[in-house]
């Protein structure tokens, strides 16, 4: 071992969340990334999930990143020049922070940045193009024009242009590539009304054919994404004033700054193995999402999140290797969710057989005059964190059956694998949030009637941070157990990424043991990750 430390490559968001996640339980990271410096330009991933927002805050930034970003409270679908129906977006739970928000991605990394100046864990060294990656049985080398950087495991956040690196670990990228383009352009004007919906246009007039998506920003800056030919030329565009004509046709004769504009085209890949011996892969360098729903940045997050945990356990001592296994089989599995969600809204907004296209045209066209048909148009599925209940760290409940995954919006007690539901509590006289007592190793939430001496007893015979709590202890008015649907002699194992591992019914101290066990990797077959070495 080289003293708990390990390579983060990339700095974008997803590297950087990895690197505060990795510190903040005592492991050195450092980071490498190709780029020469860091460059704040473009909105690109702009839709931050509540969910992502806390595993921030568990960072030490998450309360910044939602006070400085917008939430939109409404979702307006046009085709043609009618608009379908307006959706206003509830918000379930009692969170401290917004079911998402809208932000830059660049404002979200200079924000990341300013929290790892503070972190004396982390050490960030721009211009490091990593060219491979060594394996041994005690360590992982990358490969630099500067010199070779060692640490004990690697975890690969490179964005989408990883290929050299994914060769490098013998990992196939499938997947395929949509013909047409979008241009983004971010414009900074004022728009009254506008600030609080998300419009999303079929057909529209001014992009006939095509689609047209706008998205409110801080700082009255608005993201118009418009769908283009695979022949599109934007500087052809822009030399021509037809860029200028593009914008005004959605906003008319009012006052507007070009901030930033981009051409991009949309992917739909998962790699085939997410745990290569001493390598993780994460973020965009793991799977290629199309943007509508925002699912890229999101579960890249969540990935480092599912990541970082896993490499501390090993590192500290508390978990075997083959705990790294299950961050393949979890976030695997979750990729594969996201690229079915996302393939079937591109296959919806562009269409590429005569099926589809019939099967959009009549959706659109009933909607009109249908309300019920509503369901049937996609313009992409808002984010969500998956749920492990297939997971092998996941303990099964025979009073709580699971098969198959429960429905979106079922009661967090319909099966263990579910993210725990936040609430206020009071802990010691101070107020705090559920899931903040599930950030710093395993969480025993405990009924009434559970026998806290035996699961004491349990708890202080396994390897891992364990801390008990009991529900009524910290809420004396009972709402918390009731949003949990927990029951009186119910004992909650959750998971350092607020994952419910297990829910166990009056449980002796060796089923304690036994799902801590389990959740920790200890159950796990040996040696699954490994390369030949």
């Amino acid at each position: 071992m080289t003293g708990r430390r390990v390579l983060v490559i990339g700095n974008g968001p997803v590297g950087q969340t990895a690197a505060l996640l990795l510190a903040r339980w005592g492991i050195a990271v450092t980071v490498l990334d190709a780029a020469p410096r860091r460059e704040l330009v473009g909105s690109k991933a702009i839709c931050q999930q509540r969910d992502v927002l806390d595993v921030w805050q568990s960072a030490g930034v998450g309360r910044r990143i939602a006070d400085e970003g917008i939430t939109w409270t409404t979702a307006r679908t046009f085709y043609r020049d009618r608009e379908l129906f307006a959706v206003t977006l509830p918000d379930p739970g009692r969170s401290a922070f917004p079911p998402f928000v809208n932000i830059s991605q660049s404002r979200v990394e200079e924000l990341l940045d300013e929290r790892i100046a503070t972190e004396r864990l982390i050490d960030v060294r721009w211009g490091h193009a990593v060219t491979g990656i060594e394996q041994t049985e005690s360590g992982v080398t990358a490969h630099c024009a500067t010199g070779d950087v060692t640490a004990d495991y690697v975890l690969v956040c490179a964005g989408a242009k990883a290929d050299e690196l994914r060769q490098t670990l013998g990992v196939s990228f499938d997947g395929r590539s949509f013909d047409d383009r979008f241009l983004i352009c971010d414009i900074r004007a004022e728009l009254p009304g506008w600030a609080e919906e998300r419009r999303f246009y079929f057909d529209p007039p001014f992009n006939p054919g095509r689609q047209v998506l706008i998205h409110p920003c801080p700082q009255s800056t608005f993201r118009i994404d418009w769908q283009v030919p695979s022949d599109y030329d934007l500087v052809a565009e822009e030399r021509s004033g037809e860029l200028e004509r593009r914008i005004r046709a959605i906003i008319g004769d009012l006052d507007y700054e070009v901030v930033w504009r981009s051409v991009y085209r949309f992917h739909s890949r998962v790699a085939d193995r997410l745990r290569v011996g001493r390598a993780l892969l994460a973020g965009d360098s793991a799977h290629l999402y199309a943007p509508f729903g925002a699912r890229g940045l999101n579960s890249g997050v969540a990935d480092v999140e599912n990541a970082a945990w896993k490499l501390a356990f090993v590192l500290h001592g508390w978990a075997p290797e083959e705990l790294l296994d299950s961050y393949h089989d979890e976030r695997h599995a979750a990729a594969r969710e996201n690229l079915a969600v996302t393939t079937a809204t591109m296959d919806f907004l562009v269409p590429h057989t005569d099926a589809q296209r019939r099967h959009r045209l009549d959706a659109l066209e009933r909607t009109l005059t249908d309300p019920a048909a509503t369901s049937e148009v996609d313009s992409g599925r808002l984010s969500e964190p998956f749920w492990y209940i297939d997971s092998p760290l996941t303990t099964p409940n025979p009073a709580r059956p699971s098969a198959g995954r429960p429905p979106r919006g079922a009661a967090p007690d319909a099966a263990p694998g579910v993210v725990l539901p936040d609430a206020p509590v009071v802990v010691d006289g101070a107020p705090a949030r559920l899931r903040e007592l599930a950030r710093d190793g395993f969480l025993l939430l405990a009924g009434g009637d559970v026998d806290l001496a035996a699961t004491r007893a349990a708890a202080s015979a396994t390897k891992v941070p364990v801390r008990l709590v009991e529900l009524d202890r910290i809420d004396v008015h009972g709402a918390v157990a009731d949003s949990l649907g927990a029951r009186p002699a119910e004992l909650w194992l959750i998971r350092p990424d607020a994952h419910i591992a297990a829910v166990l019914d009056g449980p002796t101290a060796d089923e304690v043991v036994a799902a801590v066990r389990r959740a920790s990797g200890a159950t796990l077959p040996a040696g699954e990750g490994r390369p030949p070495w």
